[in-house]
């Protein structure tokens, strides 16, 4: 059994798992942190950006000018942003029978995947995984396609000139893997492989395997997966939480037994309180608006958006904000927002109870009927004629890269009123700032990640117990910022197996054992005998049948009986004849009762040697040795044949015949 690590983000995994002649790719994430190298994309020309100097290398020697671009100390790729893809040379992806998909986060490098590489299999999801995984790959193509840039920087790549850049782009590793994002019509062919799953429904893998996806807790259809066999249990647990939010709770009785764990998905911020950043949310969000200013929310169109309308239907009365409007501005606000209603049987049983009463799961859905929230696809139509001020946005992308959070960012950016809330842990609220500066708007964060942390995660092992656990490096060791925070990582007896990008791990258990089937008709023919009390063997003679990894023993084909015929042979085909198979023997010879059969068969001179394995018996009178071993007995004796049969019929005195 092996594992190949195709991605190094711990969140943002790619693995392949070879199980029992299947190969099976857990999760495909698109690593998208790539993109904060690169200049945001505006939805309107912006004479900021395009006033900014170009970089040349102090001697002068380097000239990219078109390429690359300086702001505040810091220098950016004017280009279209690209993403850090899987690795794709460690292994041959055209041999990949299943994908499975833990959550939609988790599947938004599907369509490089799927359309480039040769895959022929399937694609296993549950289906609000796959219908917010749609939406949010449908956002991402919308905010690339409707700002075309007319080059691509590519020079900038040369290994010889990256090394002379300055940093962060320097230090960047795989560039020459980097691609553009994918088009409209590769999503809905990549998304066409994908086949519909439910909690604990058991998919067959041709005959070798079971994989069957548990509730994680973590978003809307979010799974862990657990792939087995008859005697061995693989699970794969990323992205799971344990907290009381809107999703079905996390099945951890499932993953009990497992032979191996595979961990990713933990939090990204370990130190942060998902419930004391709410408030933190609310609070810092209530002063802006006090003061006049604008709130500006980067984020997902999907998760935790839902929990923090949730969170402000309660607090804006309190707060006195009945009056100020929150808007949310994605091409796919309407469907999202519709969505998270209607697949009730996803989320968690109070949220499910109200389905039946019949009310709406969700707040949002009073809060959009008295218009107190409104949802628009873009910034232009109907938002610029209703917009007013002073609001609250809540729009994508979280990277400030691309999308219509770059507008804002460009209108409110200069006033000090004006507070932008970082809720997303995946990108660093700094490198998502840097091409701003300088900025007067206050920035608040506050980073709200349900996914659990190493305490919780260390509790769930120890219920679950199983025997090797393999994760990502960056959780066998303290982070680098806080170095001296041991429970920041993961102890355990045995240690963790670490993995990075392009590792291939075996790992440490071996098959041992296949299930048979025994034909009735056989199984009937069979004749136990007792060899010690309450165990019978009985030896069987039998062709195996071995189609779609599942085996069957049949009776062995009776001789066909030729009928004679007329005409003259020169040659009579005798059918081959089927020898009765010899008896197997089974125990153990004794030592001293044999010493003794043989001294009555006139044999005294023996001289007894004893081994790692036994005895050996040198019968110096006759010049004949006899081995005496737990696997085997032999007879070493030299031209004289009725001796050894002597010595045979002996031995088998002491054996048992089955």
């Amino acid at each position: 059994m092996k594992l190949y690590c195709l991605s190094g983000h711990p969140t943002l995994p790619c693995n392949v798992l070879k199980f029992k002649c299947t190969t099976i790719m857990l999760d495909c994430g698109l690593d998208m942190t790539s993109a904060l190298h690169f200049l945001p994309l505006p939805l309107v020309h912006s004479p900021r950006l395009s006033k900014l100097p170009g970089w040349v290398s102090k001697d002068g020697a380097i000239n990219l000018e078109k390429e690359l671009k300086e702001c505040a100390g810091r220098v950016f790729v004017d280009s279209l942003p690209e993403f850090c893809l899987p690795e794709k040379e460690l292994l041959d992806l055209s041999t990949i029978d299943v994908i499975l998909i833990s959550n939609y986060h988790c599947m938004m490098a599907l369509p490089y995947i799927t359309e480039h590489t040769g895959f022929t299999g399937t694609v296993y999801a549950t289906e609000p995984t796959l219908q917010i995984g749609r939406l949010l790959m449908e956002e991402l193509v919308n905010f690339m396609e409707r700002v075309p840039k007319a080059q691509s920087a590519t020079c900038w790549k040369n290994k010889e000139i990256q090394r002379l850049l300055p940093g962060p782009l320097k230090e960047v590793v795989d560039v020459w893997a980097w691609k553009r994002c994918y088009s409209i019509q590769e999503v809905n062919s990549a998304l066409s492989k994908v086949q519909l799953v439910g909690y604990s429904q058991k998919v067959e893998l041709f005959g070798a395997v079971l994989v069957t996806p548990l509730s994680s807790g973590y978003s809307l259809g979010s799974s862990n997966w657990i792939i087995q066999s008859h005697y061995e249990k693989v699970a794969y647990v990323s992205g799971s939480s344990l907290l009381t939010t809107h999703p079905q709770p996390m099945d951890q009785s499932s993953l009990k037994n497992s032979d191996v764990l595979i961990l990713t998905g933990l939090t990204q911020i370990p130190t942060a309180n998902p419930d004391g950043m709410l408030g933190e949310f609310c609070s810092n969000l209530a002063m802006t608006i006090r003061a006049g200013g604008n709130v500006l929310v980067p984020c997902y169109s999907s998760g935790v958006i839902y929990d923090l309308l949730e969170c402000l239907y309660q607090f804006i009365d309190s707060a006195n904000l009945g009056t100020t409007p929150f808007y949310f501005i994605s091409p796919v606000a309407n469907s999202s927002l519709e969505f998270s209603q209607i697949f009730a049987e996803w989320l968690c049983q109070n949220k499910q109870s109200k389905v039946y009463l019949p009310e709406p799961p969700f707040p949002h859905a009073e809060l959009i009927q008295t218009n107190k929230l409104k949802h628009y696809p873009s910034i232009h139509g109907d938002f610029s004629n209703e917009f007013r001020q002073p609001c609250v946005v809540f729009t994508g992308h979280p990277s400030l890269r691309f999308g219509d959070v770059v507008h804002f960012m460009e209108l409110w950016g200069k006033s000090s009123l004006n507070t932008i809330i970082f809720t997303e842990p995946d990108f660093s609220y700094l490198d998502a700032l840097a091409p701003y500066q300088p900025l007067a708007m206050k920035c608040v964060y506050c980073p709200i990640d349900t996914r659990l942390n190493f305490h919780q995660v260390s509790k769930l092992l120890k219920e679950v117990q199983p025997l090797h656990v393999v994760c990502p490096e960056q959780y066998t060791q303290p982070p680098v910022s806080q170095a001296h925070r041991s429970d920041l990582m993961l102890e355990l007896q045995p240690p963790p197996m670490p993995y990075r990008r392009c590792a291939v791990l075996g790992l440490p258990f071996r098959r041992r054992y296949e299930r048979i089937q025994l034909l009735p008709e056989l199984a009937k023919s069979l004749v136990p005998s007792e060899i010690k009390p309450g165990v019978s063997v009985a030896t069987v003679s039998a062709v195996l049948h071995s189609k779609d990894n599942k085996h069957v023993l049949q009776p062995a084909p009776k001789p066909v009986v030729v009928p004679p015929s007329k005409k003259r042979k020169r040659v009579v085909e005798e059918p081959p004849e089927l020898l009765a198979p010899k008896p197997l023997l089974s125990g153990v010879v004794p030592l001293e009762p044999f010493l003794a059969t043989l001294t009555k068969h006139g044999i005294t001179e023996v001289k007894v040697e004893d081994t790692a394995d036994g005895h050996i018996l040198h019968l110096q009178a006759e010049d004949t040795l006899i081995q005496l071993e737990e696997d085997g007995t032999h007879i070493v004796c030299d031209n004289n044949e009725p001796l050894r049969i002597v010595l045979r019929d002996l031995v088998l005195r002491f054996l048992q015949k089955l």
